[in-house]
């Protein structure tokens, strides 16, 4: 089998230059503008505005070496993704290439529990979302708007992917100018050159003088670590959509290039304006949020609505690549052959309808669990697909070392984005992923999460192995019993490098 040969069965798409026209039905409608605020806005997600509080009451001001470890490991996990999509674009990104580089069963086992996870994750999103805008008309229901959010974004995703691609570059662009504004803002407040501002706590003094930089020791950097590490999920999201773009090869590329800044600005630099306003175990923080509480020390009227507005933002923006990422997840599972066949047809404007109906009908019900069993089936369903973000990055770790190899051998000038200091740096990186994991299992608020994980994740592989095994004792049959002139030696082929 030629090296051509095996990259495009792999999914990648041809055409020059970087796949231009995908070779799986989709349609390239996204745009480079789509795909660079895409890349920008998948690293800023609702956890960033909701969750910080509670890592900054946790580890005080040290919660900055939390954000700095888990983004260091975020920019090792891209580049690594960076390296493969670069070579190959393709939807079912590293679910593909798991495939390719481990075996069927990964590329399975991988690519259902992330569709499971995002299908899970559109549930909570549209009832924050529907939280927000019940507060603002309460004459509509709170389960009647997560109905509304939920089908304006599915018409949305069915409509073309250029209509998501339209929709999240503004979602992306309002939460990118919210934080831009917000840190600009904020560091002339700290250095006492915001006109009007009353803070009386300008300069950095906050990060030392209560209870030093790490009041509640070591301890509480790890602590922060599991606190801040799922709301950097979704910086994946561009590897997919880049297979559905005008230049995949220079659109992944780039993102890759520029996640280090992107992190930089968006998460450590933010919360640094939030601890150098205000004393990081100032009640205000976890009562009314950081940032809000952040807004309100320095005079900014209306700062509880104006932040609502951005939440919501932010939810619709999850929630909408949320969705576009399962159905092309469930996309690239069908025409593998590991999900129905029909999630692989796509409609004249090159979407998977199939894929995004399943995709939004398993949401549906994870909206309906929320609301009539909270406590007992959305419990398990949020508990068991929580410490999934940290394997499908683990499994992006030895999807590397495997692809690498691979790519020198068959084509080793796609190899356009390299992994820094290969393989130490893949190495160290799944050893930091796997001490999260097993940290995560001392850890009383985490060990249900993990355990739960860990279940769910079984099933599914035990699930791809078994298909994994009928495939092969099926490849070798057909072999041995001359499946057609000439076919023997292929089929043998195919089953050996499955």
């Amino acid at each position: 089998m030629s090296s051509t040969t095996t990259l495009q069965k792999s999914g990648g798409p041809t055409g020059e230059p970087g796949g231009a026209q995908p070779s799986d039905g989709l349609k390239a409608g996204l745009k480079n503008r789509h795909l660079s605020m895409i890349a920008i806005g998948g690293v800023i997600g609702a956890g960033l505005f909701v969750g910080s509080g509670g890592g900054i009451a946790k580890a005080g001001p040290a919660i900055l070496i939390s954000y700095a470890l888990v983004g260091a490991m975020v920019v090792f996990v891209m580049r690594m993704l960076g390296e493969m999509a670069a070579a190959s674009p393709n939807s079912g990104s590293f679910s593909a290439y798991a495939d390719r580089a481990l075996g069927r069963w990964a590329g399975f086992s991988i690519g259902w529990l992330y569709w499971f996870f995002w299908v899970v994750v559109l549930a909570v999103e549209a009832t924050a979302g529907a939280s927000i805008l019940e507060s603002w008309v309460p004459a509509v229901p709170q389960w009647a708007w997560a109905l509304i959010v939920m089908v304006v974004l599915t018409v949305t995703n069915l409509g073309s992917v250029a209509s998501y691609g339209e929709f999240e570059f503004w979602f992306a662009g309002i939460k990118v100018v919210a934080i831009g504004g917000f840190v600009i803002v904020g560091m002339l407040a700290v250095f006492g050159v915001l006109p009007g501002s009353d803070n009386p706590g300008a300069g950095f003094a906050h990060l030392t003088d209560t209870g030093g930089f790490m009041p509640n020791g070591v301890g509480s950097v790890l602590t922060g670590v599991l606190m801040v590490v799922f709301s950097f999920m979704g910086s994946e999201i561009v590897t997919l959509a880049a297979g559905e773009s005008e230049d995949p090869r220079r659109a992944v590329t780039k993102a890759t290039n520029s996640v280090i800044w992107r992190i930089g600005i968006f998460y450590l630099g933010s919360i640094f304006i939030v601890l150098t306003l205000l004393p990081w175990n100032d009640k205000s923080i976890t009562e009314k949020g950081s940032y809000v509480a952040a807004l309100d020390s320095i005079g900014i009227a209306h700062a509880g609505q104006i932040m609502n507005v951005i939440v919501l933002t932010a939810v619709l923006s999850c929630l909408n690549s949320g969705l576009y990422t399962a159905s092309r997840m469930a996309f690239s599972l069908g025409e593998r052959g590991d999900a129905p066949k029909v999630f692989a047809k796509v409609s004249k404007n090159g979407v998977p309808v199939a894929a995004i109906l399943g995709s939004v009908v398993f949401g549906f019900i994870a909206v309906y669990f929320n609301y009539a069993f909270k406590d007992t089936v959305f419990n398990f369903l949020l508990n068991s697909s929580g410490a999934i973000a940290l394997f499908v990055w683990l499994a992006i770790c030895f999807t590397q070392l495997r692809m690498r190899a691979i790519l020198l051998r068959e084509a080793p000038e796609k190899l356009t984005v390299k992994m820094w200091f290969f393989p130490y740096l893949t190495w160290l990186t799944a050893a930091m992923i796997s001490f999260v994991l097993v940290y995560m299992l001392f850890d009383d608020d985490n060990r249900e999460v993990v355990l739960l994980s860990l279940l769910v994740a079984g099933v599914v592989l035990a699930i791809g192995t078994a298909l994994d095994v009928v495939r092969r004792r099926d490849a070798r049959k057909n072999a041995l019993t001359g499946a057609g002139e000439g076919e023997g030696d292929t089929v043998l082929e195919d089953a050996a490098s499955v």
